[in-house]
């Protein structure tokens, strides 16, 4: 049988489980909370926080 490509999707989930085995939860909870900080805070240095108060009144007229 030959073998055939993975998808995206199916790569991904494959190198997910990799590195959960390699490094454990702790690991996606450690970088999740510095990607959370550090996103924020350029988004609001790139923006202002003027870009915060028209995403959310656009997101409340819906």
């Amino acid at each position: 049988m030959a073998s055939r490509k993975l998808t995206r999707s199916e790569a991904g989930r494959k190198g997910g489980k990799s590195t959960l085995k390699k490094y454990g939860t702790e690991f996606y909870q450690e970088i999740g909370q510095k990607g959370g900080r550090k996103g924020g805070q350029t988004t609001k240095k790139r923006y202002g926080t003027k870009f915060y108060q028209e995403i959310g009144r656009k997101g409340g007229l819906k």
